[in-house]
């Protein structure tokens, strides 16, 4: 799921021209470049929803109609920005929002600005999300015409009362058959999300939802622990206590569920939360690894986030102000900030101690090595990684993952 969050943090005002600090391409040929294309529309909003999306209602004057001709701008506002940088991109991923709720032309057309702007790399893994009721055989099959070869479709579960409590508009049994369209449409590599923890939702639902997303023969699952923000439909029943909340014991179980299970089925973890045929490295994201791995992507849209060369910032919020900016010649960028090397060190270990290859020993400070040691000692950490050098972490681990980055980080 790369979805936008709703909330922007605070930060320095971006140039009116989206310039970068010099030394923000500095050994920029040793870094992948990708891009994130945020799609902010929604036909409904789901119940636990706090991306920055919009439905019909709340757009403000504009229209989905114009939107690939804004975000294309923006692609042309990268390449002035970056100047002579040589790279090719290597993975571009449409997410939202619902990207298929454009015409496969719109997001066509998004694709071939990136081509005609900076090229391609020859093996570029492209990317949409798409929601299940969003798309039929004959739209799968214009997507893979116009360079698409990745698909992610949200299924979140195989229950019908989950799904009614997530407000997702899809039937069970639907993103099987989407994954069987995608395949007679030629794409290769197709991914599943899930979410477990949903209020109601049994140990027995969560396995049944597990096995038909098996059954549909994915390469790539993600399971991500239901998430309830503050401000959302889902937050306001459960305070009303019209639907129970689940705790992180439950959590905790239904990860080991799914761990149990994809794995028995040939998958390995490879991110907490993203599993993929064991073996396959191309089975992988290779856009969410670019992010887990500091690389370099430019998101374009509202509320879209970029990272630079140890720059980072995000786009203003709404469609309407997004396309104001453009229209006047500005960047939308609404504030960023300059990462020192000590935030660079941080996140490094944030996002890599959350891969299967964990993250290197001599980054951490003299007390998060301390704490390396007893996560070790206490099962958290694997044993022989950690005598190479390395903190990787053990299926204990990955359960309190949240809890062995802090104090690594600490």
């Amino acid at each position: 799921m790369e979805s936008m969050p709703s909330a922007l943090p605070d930060g320095e005002p971006v140039p009116g021209d989206g310039s970068l600090p010099a030394h923000a391409l500095d050994g920029a040929g040793d870094r992948p470049l990708g891009f994130y294309l945020h799609v902010p529309y929604c036909a409904t909003r789901c119940g636990y929803c706090d991306f920055n999306t919009y439905t019909a209602t709340e757009l403000g004057g504009t229209s989905r109609e114009r939107y690939a001709e804004q975000v294309v701008e923006e692609i042309r506002l990268a390449r002035r920005v970056l100047g002579d940088d040589p790279r090719r991109v290597e993975t571009v991923f449409v997410g939202g929002g619902t990207p298929t709720l454009l015409p496969a032309a719109e997001l066509g057309r998004m694709l071939a600005a990136i081509g005609d702007e900076f090229g391609l790399a020859a093996n570029a893994e492209i990317t949409t999300e798409a929601n299940p009721e969003s798309v039929d055989a004959a739209y799968l099959g214009e997507l893979r015409e116009a360079g698409f070869n990745r698909v992610s479709f949200g299924m979140q579960s195989a229950r019908a009362h989950v799904l009614r409590v997530l407000d997702r508009t899809h039937t069970p049994g639907r993103p099987e058959e989407c994954v069987a369209e995608a395949r007679k449409a030629g794409f290769r590599h197709v991914n599943l999300d899930l979410i477990y923890g949903t209020p109601g939702e049994s140990d027995e639902d969560w396995r049944a939802s597990l096995d038909a997303a098996l059954g549909a023969g994915p390469e790539h699952i993600s399971a991500y622990a239901l998430i309830v923000e503050e401000g959302t439909q889902l937050a306001r029943r459960i305070r009303r206590g019209e639907v129970p909340m689940t705790d992180d014991d439950v959590h905790a179980d239904r990860y080991l569920i799914a761990e149990e299970r994809l794995a028995a089925a040939g998958m390995e973890w490879y991110e907490v939360s993203n599993w993929a045929v064991a073996g396959d490295a191309a089975a992988r994201c290779r856009h969410n690894e670019l992010y887990w791995t500091g690389a370099d992507w430019w998101g374009a849209g509202p509320g879209a986030h970029s990272h630079i060369g140890g720059v980072r910032w995000w786009n203003v919020k709404h469609p309407a102000a997004y396309a104001q900016a453009l229209a006047e010649g500005r960047s939308p960028g609404a504030g960023r900030e300059l990462l020192t090397a000590e935030d660079r060190r941080i996140e490094r270990i944030l996002l890599e101690l959350r891969l299967r290859q964990g993250c290197p020993l001599p980054l951490l400070a003299p007390q998060g090595a301390e704490a390396a040691a007893r996560a070790r000692e206490e099962g958290l950490l694997e044993p022989g990684p950690y005598e190479e050098g390395r903190a990787v972490l053990t299926l204990r681990g990955r359960l309190l993952a949240d809890a062995v980055v802090r104090e690594l980080v600490d």
